[in-house]
C-alpha cells in the first residue's frame, strides 16, 4: 500500500498484523485491528456530523484510546484534526477553537464544563463527549449547540461494524492538510501551525528509521499529543507497528511501574520529565529492556545524560532538536555523544539543515547563523496568518534552481546555530523573545497579559532565565500601584494560565526601563535579571 495519508499507516498495520497490540491505557490495551476499527467508525460518524475534506476538528482530551480514535478518525473522514493541549484553560482552548474554525470539538463531560463559558461563538457547529452523563447527552446546553456522545473505543469491541460505517475512507492528495498544531507565538496568542499528510508521514518514516523502531518496540507516550514530539510517538509507532502505552504523567514514579508493566523499550521526554524520571528506583528489568531514551524540546545538561546513562546502561541516548514547523530536524547519533555531548547533531533522514547569515549566504565552519530547514517535513505555514508564514516561510537565496515552476519555501528557525568542520550543529540561542521551559514554547506576551488581568500590576515584563532543569525558568517583574502579594498573584493567575506558564519568581520594581520609542524594554529587563541571577 502507498501510504498518502496520515490514517492508512493504521489501517496498513490492521491487516498487516490485526491482532498485535497497537494502544494500552490504564489496563486496557487495543489491537490494531481493534484501533482501526475504532478510528473508521469516529471517522464515518465525524462524516455524518457533515464532516468533510479540510473541515477542522479539536480534540480536547487527555491520553485516551479516545483521544487517538478521535485524532485518526478525523483523517479517515478527510478534516484536518486540532489537538488541544488537556493543561490549557477556557480562554485558551477558545482561541483555539475559534481561530482554527473548527466544526466539532471532542471532550469530555469535564472538560467541556471547565471550558463552556468561553465557547460561546467559537464557530462550533457540535461537541461530542466521550463520556456522556448516564450515556445520554444533554440537549439544552451551550444554547442551541447539539451535544452528542463519540462512539465509545474498547478492547472488547471485536466484531467489525456493518453498513454504512464500513465505507471505504476518503484519501486526497498527500499535500492535504492533516493537522494543526497551536503553538504560543511572540504576539501572545497560540499560533497554529499547518502540517501535511506528507509532513506527518515522511516525520514518521525519517524518525522510526534512526531511532531503530520495529514492532518489536513498546514505546512510552508521556508526552502530550498536542506538542510535535509527542504525536510523533503515534506516527512513529504506526509506521512499524509498534506497541504504544498511553500515560498522563502525574508523578515520576509512576513511570517506571507503567514500563514495568508492559516492557517498555522506548521513552521521549524533554529535560525537565528527565530530571524528575532520574531521582526514582527503576526496577533493574526494566533499566535493562529500555533499548533507547530520546530528549527534545531543549538541551540535557551534561550531568544529567551522564545520570540517565548510568541508569539505562542498555538504552541508547537520542539528543533531538525539533521545530514543530517542521516536525523534526536533528539529531544525534548515539556513537557520537561521548565526543560531542552538546551538540544537536545533523539532519534527520529526508530534510537539510542549513546555517546560514542574514542574507542568506553560508556560514563558515564555526560561524553563528540561523537554522534553516529545508525538505518534505517544512510545514505549510501558519493558519490564518500570511504575514508571518511570508516572513518565517521563504526560499533559500541559490535554490531556486531554473526548473522550479514555483520558488521552495524554507523555514527560518529564528535560532542562532553553529556547526563544526565535520558537520555537527550546535544550539547558540534564540532571536526572538520565546521562553522555553519544561519543553514547552512559552510567550511572554501571554504572561504579562495574565498578570495585567489580575488588576493587582500597572505593568508586567515577563523573561526566560537559564535553569539546568527547566532550560529557561519564568521570572515576572511587575510594577504595582499598591504593595503586592506576589504569591496572590500568582494564584490568580493560575485561573488563566495552565502551571507550566506561570512564573517561577515575582520580582517587584518601582518602574521598568523604556526604549527611545517609549515601549517597554525588554531585553534591558532581561539583562538586569540575568546578571543578577547570575552574579
Amino acid at each position: 500500500m502507498i501510504v498518502t495519508a496520515i490514517h492508512r499507516l493504521l489501517e496498513q498495520q490492521a491487516r498487516i498484523r490485526p491482532d498485535a497490540p497497537a494502544l494500552s491505557s490504564r489496563d486496557a490495551t487495543l489491537t490494531y485491528e481493534q484501533l482501526w476499527r475504532a478510528a473508521r467508525r469516529g471517522g464515518a460518524y465525524l462524516a455524518e456530523l457533515g464532516v468533510a475534506r479540510h473541515d477542522r476538528v479539536a480534540v480536547y482530551l487527555e491520553k485516551r484510546f479516545e483521544t487517538v480514535a478521535a485524532l485518526w478518525g478525523t483523517s479517515v473522514a478527510g478534516g484536518v484534526f486540532v489537538p488541544v493541549n488537556p493543561l490549557l484553560k477556557g480562554k485558551q482552548v477558545a482561541h483555539i477553537v475559534r481561530d482554527s474554525g473548527a466544526r466539532v470539538l471532542i471532550t469530555s463531560s469535564s472538560r467541556l464544563a471547565a471550558v463552556r463559558d468561553q465557547l460561546a461563538d467559537t464557530g462550533l457547529t457540535a461537541v461530542l463527549l466521550v463520556d456522556p452523563p448516564d450515556g445520554v447527552p444533554p440537549t439544552d446546553a451551550l444554547r442551541e449547540l447539539p451535544v452528542l456522545p463519540w462512539p465509545a473505543a474498547s478492547s472488547d469491541d471485536a466484531h467489525p461494524e456493518d453498513g454504512p460505517r464500513t465505507a471505504e475512507p476518503p484519501s486526497g492528495p498527500d499535500t492535504d492538510i492533516a493537522a494543526i498544531l497551536y503553538t504560543s507565538g511572540s504576539t501572545g496568542a497560540p499560533k497554529g501551525v499547518v502540517l501535511s499528510h506528507r509532513n506527518l508521514v515522511v516525520g514518521a518514516t525519517s524518525v522510526s528509521g534512526y531511532l531503530k523502531n520495529t514492532a518489536d518496540d513498546v514505546i512510552l507516550a508521556v508526552l502530550p499529543l498536542s506538542f510535535d514530539a509527542g504525536l510523533s510517538q503515534l506516527t512513529t509507532a504506526f509506521a512499524v507497528g509498534a506497541h504504544v502505552v498511553l500515560l498522563d504523567y502525574l508523578l515520576p514514579r509512576d513511570v517506571p511501574a507503567v514500563c514495568e508493566r508492559y516492557g517498555v523499550t522506548g521513552i521521549t521526554g524533554v529535560p525537565p520529565l528527565w530530571t524528575q524520571l532520574a531521582t526514582v528506583d527503576w526496577p533493574p528489568r526494566v533499566r535493562q529492556a529500555l533499548r533507547y531514551f530520546a530528549n527534545t524540546g531543549g538541551r540535557m545538561p551534561r550531568s544529567l545524560l551522564l545520570e540517565l546513562r548510568a541508569l539505562f546502561p542498555a538504552a541508547a541516548p537520542y539528543l533531538m532538536y525539533g521545530l514543530t514547523e517542521a516536525f523534526r530536524s536533528t539529531y544525534l547519533d548515539p556513537a557520537q555523544v561521548d565526543r560531542r555531548p552538546d551538540s544537536i547533531g545533523r539532519a534527520i533522514p529526508n530534510a537539510e539543515v542549513l546555517v546560514l547569515r542574514p542574507d542568506g549566504t553560508p556560514c563558515a565552519p564555526d560561524e553563528p547563523g540561523e537554522l534553516v530547514h529545508r525538505g518534505s517535513l517544512v510545514a505549510l505555514g501558519y493558519w490564518n496568518d500570511p504575514e508571518r508564514t511570508a516572513a518565517r516561510f521563504r526560499p533559500v537565496p541559490g535554490y531556486d534552481e531554473p526548473w522550479r515552476a514555483v520558488p521552495e519555501p524554507a523555514v527560518w528557525s529564528g535560532d542562532t546555530v553553529v556547526r563544526d568542520a565535520d558537520g555537527y550543529l550546535y544550539f547558540v540561542g534564540r532571536a526572538d523573545e520565546m521562553i522555553k521551559t519544561s519543553g514547552y514554547r512559552v510567550s511572554p506576551t501571554e504572561v504579562e497579559e495574565a498578570a495585567l488581568g489580575t488588576g493587582l500590576v500597572r505593568e508586567a515584563v515577563a523573561v526566560g532565565v537559564p535553569d539546568d532543569r527547566l532550560g529557561q525558568r519564568i521570572v515576572l517583574v511587575a510594577v504595582a500601584p499598591d504593595a503586592i502579594d506576589t504569591d496572590r498573584l500568582v494564584k490568580e493567575m493560575r485561573q488563566s494560565l495552565p502551571t507550566f506558564m506561570l512564573p517561577a519568581e515575582v520580582r517587584v520594581a518601582v518602574a521598568l526601563p523604556r526604549n527611545p520609542n517609549g515601549k517597554l524594554d525588554r531585553p534591558a529587563v532581561r539583562a538586569h535579571v540575568t546578571g543578577e541571577v547570575t552574579a
